[in-house]
């Protein structure tokens, strides 16, 4: 199988590419000057380390008869129908029956009796969402004519990839495809004869099996766990039950170590700490299906994803597009909700790892107050220091541009320039892992670790929230503190960035100015309209209600920028403020949002 590098058929047109500097030519550095982290030795002894023990294995896991050891109690059938909550488009389905694989925006023809195994990939997200079988539940909606072409597909992979390979045998991507097919595996097995059921049942288990060892990184292990745990009860016999209660025994840990205590994901990303409930409550369902109990972890893991969604869930019915995690669709993120039967309704205020959610009846506003999540969770995390969005009713106006790791190609997007928060000069606070590095490591973001105080505080009818991070500190000697209050009775938000000099801070020894832009990400079909008075801009969501934003920045502008959505580069707009701070004095940016009313233009 062949996976380019990288696919450019979808990258914006130049004039959009170069609204984020230097994204266009440039799919995996960092898109400004390298900051202080690029000579970090600290990188050295995990890389070794990593480097080695990522050789030993698959030197190990290649060895021919390797997958012998795979083996254990026969699998003989299967004992459940595990039940994924996610919703599925049975269009896809349709389509995969007549050889067209879409996937990850891209498509392949793959007509039967052909099989898309041995054709290159049009990148690596659709490999990637390909070997996971993605496309299994949507193809098992066809009924009995998508089964036996399930059947099919999967006995080809089997047969193609049935020795291990690190990509397609590699943790993620065997844990998605486990869980996959432990789901469709029952059904699948009904139209089998009884030789094919029984080679789908063992490639089960051994998949299973190939879990539940070396190399997936602590940041993959739950739902590793999960995925061999749903594969224990679908399968029946000694089998089943061995891996299941092998699964469960470790999930205890791995849970402990990814949901923290106020429902967050330790990667802080929504969309994973969502995903991750996804799975939990496939489990719980073909738990009950075998007449075994919920262990205590599991259930608290559920409840405290479930508080996290209320918070992280926003009146459109997605997500906040915060550290990597994308939007996802209003319909997923009601099916991880069903379950919730304290759903809140949509005034719901508060703070869950770092993510905080101020509101009015009009305005939702989600602040990023923590620094990006290091080491092996850092995979996809953002350096998005006080990242804003805004949602003024449904409509979603400030957001960021979306990355998130279908879009390994614009690794420049996880930076500062890529959110609606303030960069200072031509630096960033960390960057993205590259080249050979990220193939032992993964896409890591490395950068010292960013220190944020939060004042958080309600009064009568408004609310107010500052959070100050010295991430610009080390370079420029400047601390910023972004500064909100929302006025609840006129659903108005005014802000102010201020950026003042840090303790200690020395004159002589940093640049006596630097150069700052505030950015604020619109959402792909916002409308922005610059007034005569070139201090304000009124801003159209897909309502069509219109709001003002007026700021007191010396340099306004519209700008275009770009907006990931499921890998796919789209175009959209930015507001940018900008203008020169001194290093040595106090620089402050006012900004206000308000609803725009009849004859209320300022000019």
């Amino acid at each position: 199988m062949n996976i380019p590098g990288q696919n450019n058929q979808d990258a914006a047109p130049p004039a959009v590419a170069d609204a984020i500097p230097g994204l266009r030519g440039a799919p995996v550095r960092t898109p400004v000057r390298a900051s202080q982290t690029s000579g970090d030795l600290s990188q050295w002894p995990a890389l070794a380390g990593r480097l080695l023990s990522r050789q030993l294995w698959i030197e190990l896991y290649g060895l021919p008869g390797y997958t012998m050891t795979l083996g254990g109690h026969s699998a003989q059938g299967f004992a459940a129908t595990p039940r994924d909550p996610r919703p599925v488009d049975s269009e896809n389905g349709r389509l995969v029956l007549g050889g067209r694989f879409t996937l990850a925006g891209h498509s392949l023809e793959a007509a039967a009796p052909d099989d898309p195994w041995n054709r290159p990939s049009p990148n690596r997200a659709f490999a990637v969402e390909l070997h996971g079988f993605q496309w299994l539940p949507s193809l098992m909606l066809q009924e009995e004519r998508g089964a036996r072409e399930a059947l099919r597909l999967t006995l080809a992979w089997a047969t193609t990839f049935a020795r291990w390979s690190p990509f397609a045998w590699s943790p993620a991507i065997l844990a998605r495809r486990t869980f996959n097919l432990a789901c469709a595996a029952r059904r699948m097995g009904q139209v089998a004869t009884e030789a094919e059921r029984l080679k789908l049942a063992d490639l089960l288990a051994r998949q299973a099996r190939q879990l539940l060892r070396p190399p997936s990184s602590l940041a993959e292990q739950a739902t590793a766990l999960t995925a061999v745990a749903v594969a224990g009860c679908t399968l029946a016999g000694k089998s089943g039950v061995g891996l299941r209660r092998t699964a469960l025994h470790r999930l205890t840990a791995a849970l402990g170590r990814t949901v923290l205590g106020d429902g967050s994901h330790a990667s802080r990303s929504p969309e994973a700490g969502m995903e991750l409930l996804l799975d939990l409550l496939t489990l719980t369902d073909v738990l009950g299906q075998v007449s075994e109990p919920t262990p205590e972890p599991v259930r608290r893991a559920i409840q405290r994803l479930t508080r996290a969604l209320r918070i992280h869930a926003l009146p459109d019915g997605r997500l906040a597009t915060l550290q990597g995690g994308g939007p996802s669709t209003a319909a997923r993120v009601a099916a991880a909700r069903a379950h919730d039967e304290a759903a809140p309704t949509s005034s719901l205020s508060g703070s869950v790892g770092g993510i905080v959610r101020i509101q009015s009846p009009l305005l939702t506003v989600i602040a990023d107050t923590a620094g990006p999540a290091r080491g092996p969770w850092s995979a996809a995390a953002c350096a998005q220091p006080m990242a804003l969005e805004i949602l003024c009713g449904k409509d979603r106006l400030v957001t960021g541009c979306g990355w998130t790791p279908q879009a390994l190609d614009r690794q420049g997007l996880r930076l500062p320039p890529g959110h609606s928060t303030l960069t200072l000069g031509e630096s960033t606070i960390a960057e993205p892992l590259g080249g050979w590095k990220a193939e032992v490591m993964g896409p890591r973001l490395i950068g010292p670790p960013l220190h944020v105080e939060v004042n958080h505080r309600d009064g009568e009818a408004a609310v107010w929230l500052e959070a100050e991070h010295d991430g610009w500190a080390a370079r420029f000697g400047l601390l910023h503190q972004r500064r909100l209050y929302l006025d609840q009775k006129l659903d108005e938000l005014r802000a102010e960035e201020r950026l003042h000099p840090s303790p200690g801070h020395r004159e002589g020894v940093r640049p006596i100015a630097a150069p700052y832009a505030v950015r604020f990400q619109l959402e792909p079909g916002v409308q922005a309209s610059l007034a005569r008075d070139r201090r304000s801009i009124l801003l159209r969501g897909h309502s069509g209600r219109g709001w003002w934003f007026r700021t007191d920045g010396p340099d306004v502008a519209i700008e275009p920028s770009v907006h990931v959505d499921e890998g796919l580069t789209r175009r959209s707009l930015q507001i940018v403020v900008r203008g020169s701070a001194r290093t040595d004095a106090e620089t402050k940016i006012r900004w206000k949002l308000s609803p725009a009313g009849a004859g209320s233009d300022p000019s």
